[in-house]
């Protein structure tokens, strides 16, 4: 997407919410949904546009762990180290994860296809260890479903 498309698509979000400094946090919720993270020349356009500081705008966008500065996978994986899951073994399905798909938690794919991530707790111990995939919750994960469940966003 060109500099001219991003601007126009920026400046559409912004109309939505009437260029209002108060609704910046929905805002950049509304671009991170556009481009699945946060463009720098986004940020810097809404700074412009709104007349709010680079530096403020900055500072909300690394504050709430939603949002991303760097390009995210379409999927976002979640696996959980909670006590329950570390105890059953969410370390190795983790090892297993970062194997499969060649990253480090925090990280994307070259594809974009999948971040990984850890969490400390998504409060479902029962279900340990869980991994969860774009908002789907898949418990008592061994390293041998890791595989199959990764193919099942292919």
């Amino acid at each position: 997407m060109g500099a001219k498309q991003l601007a126009e698509k920026v400046e559409s979000i912004l109309d939505n919410y009437q260029r209002d400094q108060g609704m910046l946090v929905s805002i950049l919720q509304d671009i991170q949904a556009e481009y699945n993270y946060l463009p720098k020349e986004a940020l810097v356009e809404v700074s412009q546009t709104l007349g709010a500081p680079l530096s403020r705008v900055y500072s909300v966008a690394t504050f709430f762990k939603a949002f991303s500065l760097e390009p995210r996978g379409r999927y976002l994986i979640n696996v959980c180290l909670g006590t329950a899951c570390h105890v059953r073994g969410a370390v190795r399905i983790l090892e297993t994860i970062e194997r499969e798909l060649d990253i480090r938690p925090g990280k994307t794919t070259q594809d974009l296809k999948f971040t990984l991530e850890t969490v400390n707790c998504v409060g479902c111990c029962a279900l340990g260890p869980v991994v969860i995939i774009d908002g789907e919750y898949h418990g008592q994960m061994k390293t041998d479903k890791v595989k199959v469940l990764l193919e099942n966003y292919t």
